[in-house]
Protein backbone atom coordinates (compact mmCIF):
# COMPACT_ATOMS: atom_id res chain seq x y z
CA UNK A 1 0.00 0.00 0.00
CA UNK A 2 1.54 3.31 -1.14
CA UNK A 3 1.98 6.05 1.36
CA UNK A 4 0.88 9.46 0.17
CA UNK A 5 1.95 12.67 1.87
CA UNK A 6 -0.74 14.98 3.19
CA UNK A 7 -1.65 17.91 0.98
CA UNK A 8 0.17 20.53 3.15
CA UNK A 9 3.36 18.45 3.10
CA UNK A 10 3.15 18.01 -0.68
CA UNK A 11 2.69 21.76 -1.05
CA UNK A 12 5.75 22.47 1.11
CA UNK A 13 7.79 19.96 -0.89
CA UNK A 14 6.72 21.51 -4.20
CA UNK A 15 7.54 24.99 -2.91
CA UNK A 16 10.97 23.79 -1.76
CA UNK A 17 11.68 22.26 -5.17
CA UNK A 18 10.47 25.46 -6.85
CA UNK A 19 12.80 27.53 -4.69
CA UNK A 20 15.73 25.25 -5.43
CA UNK A 21 15.07 25.42 -9.14
CA UNK A 22 14.53 29.16 -9.54
CA UNK A 23 16.67 30.56 -6.70
CA UNK A 24 19.81 30.92 -8.88
CA UNK A 25 17.85 32.94 -11.43
CA UNK A 26 16.44 35.17 -8.71
CA UNK A 27 19.92 35.85 -7.35
CA UNK A 28 21.36 36.84 -10.73
CA UNK A 29 18.29 38.77 -11.88
CA UNK A 30 19.41 42.14 -10.39
CA UNK A 31 22.43 42.13 -12.69
CA UNK A 32 20.34 41.43 -15.77
CA UNK A 33 17.75 44.04 -14.78
CA UNK A 34 20.44 46.69 -14.26
CA UNK A 35 22.12 45.68 -17.52
CA UNK A 36 18.86 45.92 -19.43
CA UNK A 37 17.95 49.33 -17.98
CA UNK A 38 21.37 51.00 -17.93
CA UNK A 39 23.25 49.01 -20.59
CA UNK A 40 21.24 47.43 -23.36
CA UNK A 41 18.38 49.95 -23.51
CA UNK A 42 20.62 53.07 -23.83
CA UNK A 43 22.68 51.23 -26.45
CA UNK A 44 19.68 50.36 -28.60
CA UNK A 45 18.02 53.72 -28.01
CA UNK A 46 21.16 55.58 -29.15
CA UNK A 47 21.24 53.44 -32.29
CA UNK A 48 17.59 54.31 -32.90
CA UNK A 49 18.25 58.02 -32.36
CA UNK A 50 21.20 57.97 -34.74
CA UNK A 51 18.68 57.71 -37.61
CA UNK A 52 16.35 60.40 -36.24
CA UNK A 53 16.23 64.09 -35.54
CA UNK A 54 15.18 64.60 -31.92
CA UNK A 55 15.50 66.99 -29.02
CA UNK A 56 14.61 65.95 -25.44
CA UNK A 57 12.54 69.12 -25.18
CA UNK A 58 10.19 67.73 -27.82
CA UNK A 59 9.33 64.72 -25.65
CA UNK A 60 9.26 61.02 -26.43
CA UNK A 61 7.68 60.10 -29.72
CA UNK A 62 8.33 63.47 -31.35
CA UNK A 63 11.26 62.41 -33.47
CA UNK A 64 11.73 62.60 -37.21
CA UNK A 65 13.32 59.85 -39.24
CA UNK A 66 16.21 61.21 -41.31
CA UNK A 67 17.95 57.99 -42.34
CA UNK A 68 21.72 58.32 -42.66
CA UNK A 69 21.64 62.12 -42.67
CA UNK A 70 23.26 62.37 -39.22
CA UNK A 71 26.09 60.07 -40.30
CA UNK A 72 26.56 61.97 -43.56
CA UNK A 73 26.76 65.24 -41.64
CA UNK A 74 29.40 63.86 -39.28
CA UNK A 75 31.45 62.38 -42.12
CA UNK A 76 31.46 65.65 -44.05
CA UNK A 77 35.07 66.85 -44.24
CA UNK A 78 33.99 70.31 -43.13
CA UNK A 79 32.30 69.03 -39.99
CA UNK A 80 33.86 69.56 -36.58
CA UNK A 81 33.73 65.82 -35.92
CA UNK A 82 36.89 65.29 -37.98
CA UNK A 83 38.74 68.07 -36.17
CA UNK A 84 37.89 66.63 -32.78
CA UNK A 85 38.84 63.13 -33.96
CA UNK A 86 42.26 64.42 -35.06
CA UNK A 87 42.66 66.17 -31.70
CA UNK A 88 41.76 62.95 -29.89
CA UNK A 89 44.18 60.80 -31.87
CA UNK A 90 47.01 63.34 -31.50
CA UNK A 91 46.56 63.72 -27.73
CA UNK A 92 46.18 59.95 -27.44
CA UNK A 93 49.49 59.39 -29.23
CA UNK A 94 51.26 62.05 -27.18
CA UNK A 95 50.05 60.45 -23.95
CA UNK A 96 49.84 56.76 -24.84
CA UNK A 97 53.15 56.05 -26.57
CA UNK A 98 55.36 57.58 -23.82
CA UNK A 99 53.25 55.79 -21.20
CA UNK A 100 54.30 52.37 -22.44
CA UNK A 101 57.84 53.40 -23.38
CA UNK A 102 58.31 54.47 -19.75
CA UNK A 103 56.09 51.93 -17.98
CA UNK A 104 57.64 48.77 -19.41
CA UNK A 105 61.31 49.52 -18.57
CA UNK A 106 60.24 50.95 -15.21
CA UNK A 107 58.31 47.79 -14.35
CA UNK A 108 61.29 45.66 -15.45
CA UNK A 109 63.64 47.74 -13.29
CA UNK A 110 61.38 47.42 -10.24
CA UNK A 111 60.95 43.69 -10.80
CA UNK A 112 64.65 42.98 -11.27
CA UNK A 113 66.52 45.47 -9.09
CA UNK A 114 64.04 47.05 -6.67
CA UNK A 115 61.96 44.03 -5.73
CA UNK A 116 62.34 44.80 -2.02
CA UNK A 117 60.45 48.08 -2.55
CA UNK A 118 58.01 46.75 -5.14
CA UNK A 119 54.87 47.09 -2.99
CA UNK A 120 55.73 50.65 -1.92
CA UNK A 121 56.67 51.78 -5.43
CA UNK A 122 53.57 50.17 -6.94
CA UNK A 123 51.36 51.98 -4.43
CA UNK A 124 53.03 55.34 -5.07
CA UNK A 125 52.83 54.94 -8.85
CA UNK A 126 49.21 53.78 -8.69
CA UNK A 127 48.02 56.75 -6.60
CA UNK A 128 47.48 59.13 -9.57
CA UNK A 129 45.15 56.58 -11.18
CA UNK A 130 42.79 56.56 -8.19
CA UNK A 131 43.03 60.31 -7.52
CA UNK A 132 39.90 62.33 -8.23
CA UNK A 133 39.94 63.95 -11.65
CA UNK A 134 38.79 67.31 -10.28
CA UNK A 135 41.68 67.40 -7.81
CA UNK A 136 44.11 66.51 -10.60
CA UNK A 137 42.73 69.30 -12.80
CA UNK A 138 43.07 71.88 -10.01
CA UNK A 139 46.68 70.90 -9.33
CA UNK A 140 47.72 70.95 -12.98
CA UNK A 141 45.79 74.15 -13.71
CA UNK A 142 47.86 75.74 -10.95
CA UNK A 143 51.09 74.33 -12.38
CA UNK A 144 50.15 75.58 -15.86
CA UNK A 145 49.15 79.08 -14.70
CA UNK A 146 50.81 81.67 -16.93
CA UNK A 147 51.68 84.09 -14.11
CA UNK A 148 51.63 82.03 -10.92
CA UNK A 149 52.40 78.54 -12.19
CA UNK A 150 55.42 76.58 -11.02
CA UNK A 151 56.46 75.66 -14.55
CA UNK A 152 56.74 79.26 -15.71
CA UNK A 153 58.45 80.20 -12.44
CA UNK A 154 61.15 77.59 -13.12
CA UNK A 155 61.47 78.85 -16.69
CA UNK A 156 61.95 82.37 -15.35
CA UNK A 157 64.82 81.24 -13.14
CA UNK A 158 66.80 80.25 -16.23
CA UNK A 159 65.81 83.33 -18.19
CA UNK A 160 63.09 81.82 -20.39
CA UNK A 161 59.82 83.56 -21.25
CA UNK A 162 56.57 82.23 -19.75
CA UNK A 163 54.47 79.84 -21.81
CA UNK A 164 50.70 79.90 -22.14
CA UNK A 165 50.35 76.19 -21.46
CA UNK A 166 46.54 76.23 -21.64
CA UNK A 167 46.17 79.31 -23.85
CA UNK A 168 48.44 78.60 -26.80
CA UNK A 169 46.71 76.20 -29.25
CA UNK A 170 50.05 74.61 -30.13
CA UNK A 171 50.77 73.80 -26.46
CA UNK A 172 47.31 72.62 -25.39
CA UNK A 173 47.63 69.01 -26.70
CA UNK A 174 50.99 68.59 -24.96
CA UNK A 175 49.63 70.01 -21.70
CA UNK A 176 46.63 67.68 -21.71
CA UNK A 177 48.76 64.71 -22.77
CA UNK A 178 51.14 65.33 -19.86
CA UNK A 179 48.25 65.04 -17.41
CA UNK A 180 47.01 61.82 -19.02
CA UNK A 181 50.55 60.42 -19.05
CA UNK A 182 51.05 61.21 -15.36
CA UNK A 183 47.69 59.77 -14.38
CA UNK A 184 47.93 56.42 -16.18
CA UNK A 185 51.66 55.67 -16.08
CA UNK A 186 51.34 53.86 -12.75
CA UNK A 187 48.40 51.82 -14.01
CA UNK A 188 50.49 50.46 -16.87
CA UNK A 189 53.45 49.83 -14.57
CA UNK A 190 51.23 47.69 -12.32
CA UNK A 191 49.92 45.78 -15.34
CA UNK A 192 53.42 45.02 -16.56
CA UNK A 193 54.56 44.07 -13.08
CA UNK A 194 51.77 41.52 -12.86
CA UNK A 195 52.88 40.12 -16.22
CA UNK A 196 56.52 39.97 -15.13
CA UNK A 197 55.61 38.09 -11.97
CA UNK A 198 54.03 35.37 -14.13
CA UNK A 199 57.37 34.72 -15.88
CA UNK A 200 59.31 31.91 -14.22
CA UNK A 201 62.60 32.87 -12.61
CA UNK A 202 64.10 29.69 -14.03
CA UNK A 203 64.07 31.29 -17.48
CA UNK A 204 66.18 34.24 -16.29
CA UNK A 205 68.52 31.97 -14.34
CA UNK A 206 69.10 29.82 -17.41
CA UNK A 207 69.75 32.93 -19.50
CA UNK A 208 72.23 34.22 -16.91
CA UNK A 209 74.08 30.91 -16.95
CA UNK A 210 74.29 31.17 -20.75
CA UNK A 211 75.86 34.61 -20.39
CA UNK A 212 72.88 36.81 -21.28
CA UNK A 213 73.02 40.31 -19.82
CA UNK A 214 70.11 42.38 -18.48
CA UNK A 215 69.45 43.99 -21.85
CA UNK A 216 69.48 40.66 -23.68
CA UNK A 217 67.15 39.15 -21.07
CA UNK A 218 64.80 42.09 -21.45
CA UNK A 219 64.78 41.97 -25.28
CA UNK A 220 64.74 38.22 -25.90
CA UNK A 221 62.86 36.90 -22.83
CA UNK A 222 60.78 39.60 -21.19
CA UNK A 223 59.29 41.24 -24.27
CA UNK A 224 58.19 38.02 -26.03
CA UNK A 225 56.67 36.56 -22.86
CA UNK A 226 54.91 39.84 -22.07
CA UNK A 227 53.10 40.00 -25.42
CA UNK A 228 49.68 39.02 -24.00
CA UNK A 229 49.92 41.65 -21.26
CA UNK A 230 51.22 44.24 -23.71
CA UNK A 231 48.30 43.52 -26.01
CA UNK A 232 45.89 43.98 -23.10
CA UNK A 233 47.57 47.20 -21.92
CA UNK A 234 47.72 48.68 -25.43
CA UNK A 235 44.05 47.87 -26.00
CA UNK A 236 43.05 49.60 -22.76
CA UNK A 237 45.13 52.64 -23.75
CA UNK A 238 43.51 52.84 -27.18
CA UNK A 239 39.99 52.56 -25.78
CA UNK A 240 40.67 55.01 -22.95
CA UNK A 241 42.43 57.66 -25.02
CA UNK A 242 39.86 57.58 -27.80
CA UNK A 243 37.19 58.30 -25.18
CA UNK A 244 39.24 61.01 -23.47
CA UNK A 245 36.96 63.42 -21.65
CA UNK A 246 37.70 64.15 -17.99
CA UNK A 247 41.17 65.70 -18.21
CA UNK A 248 40.58 68.15 -21.11
CA UNK A 249 37.10 69.00 -19.86
CA UNK A 250 38.35 69.89 -16.37
CA UNK A 251 41.39 71.79 -17.62
CA UNK A 252 39.93 73.61 -20.61
CA UNK A 253 36.15 73.68 -20.19
CA UNK A 254 33.60 72.37 -22.66
CA UNK A 255 35.07 74.46 -25.51
CA UNK A 256 38.40 72.65 -25.49
CA UNK A 257 40.52 75.74 -24.81
CA UNK A 258 41.94 78.21 -27.28
CA UNK A 259 40.74 77.50 -30.85
CA UNK A 260 39.31 74.20 -29.62
CA UNK A 261 42.79 72.64 -29.68
CA UNK A 262 41.89 70.37 -26.77
CA UNK A 263 38.36 69.52 -27.86
CA UNK A 264 38.11 65.74 -28.04
CA UNK A 265 35.43 63.71 -29.78
CA UNK A 266 33.84 62.69 -26.48
CA UNK A 267 33.61 66.35 -25.45
CA UNK A 268 32.11 67.28 -28.83
CA UNK A 269 29.50 64.53 -28.45
CA UNK A 270 28.71 65.75 -24.94
CA UNK A 271 28.27 69.34 -26.13
CA UNK A 272 26.09 68.28 -29.05
CA UNK A 273 23.84 66.14 -26.86
CA UNK A 274 23.48 68.20 -23.68
CA UNK A 275 24.23 71.74 -24.79
CA UNK A 276 22.79 71.78 -28.31
CA UNK A 277 20.22 69.04 -27.47
CA UNK A 278 20.76 67.37 -30.84
CA UNK A 279 20.53 63.79 -29.64
CA UNK A 280 20.34 62.22 -33.10
CA UNK A 281 23.56 63.79 -34.35
CA UNK A 282 25.33 63.03 -31.04
CA UNK A 283 24.24 59.40 -31.23
CA UNK A 284 25.52 59.08 -34.80
CA UNK A 285 28.91 60.47 -33.75
CA UNK A 286 28.98 58.06 -30.80
CA UNK A 287 28.59 55.09 -33.13
CA UNK A 288 31.23 56.45 -35.50
CA UNK A 289 33.57 56.80 -32.53
CA UNK A 290 32.80 53.21 -31.57
CA UNK A 291 33.70 52.08 -35.10
CA UNK A 292 36.96 54.03 -34.94
CA UNK A 293 37.86 52.41 -31.59
CA UNK A 294 36.93 48.98 -32.96
CA UNK A 295 39.09 49.51 -36.06
CA UNK A 296 42.11 50.63 -34.01
CA UNK A 297 41.63 47.67 -31.66
CA UNK A 298 41.63 45.31 -34.63
CA UNK A 299 44.84 46.92 -35.94
CA UNK A 300 46.37 46.43 -32.51
CA UNK A 301 45.22 42.80 -32.59
CA UNK A 302 46.86 42.23 -35.97
CA UNK A 303 50.13 43.84 -34.82
CA UNK A 304 50.29 41.53 -31.81
CA UNK A 305 49.28 38.44 -33.74
CA UNK A 306 51.46 35.58 -34.80
CA UNK A 307 50.19 33.47 -37.64
CA UNK A 308 46.63 34.55 -36.95
CA UNK A 309 46.82 33.65 -33.25
CA UNK A 310 47.47 36.04 -30.37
Amino acid sequence: MSHRLPAPARARLSYARLQQRFAPYVFVSPFFLLFLVFGLFPLLFSLFLAFHLWSPLDGLGHWKFVGFENFALALDRQDQFWTTLKNTVWIGLLAGVPQHLAALPLAFLIHQSLRRYQSTLSTVLFLPYITNAVAIAIVFATLYSERLGLLNYLRGLVGLDPVRWLGDPSMVPYSVAAVVFWRYLGWNVVLYLSGLQAISEDVYEAATVDGAGKWQQFWYITLPLLRPMMFYAFTLTIVGNMQLFEEPFMLLGDGGGSSGAGLTTAMHIFNTAFRDLDMGYASAMSWLLFLAIFALSMVNNVLFSRGGER
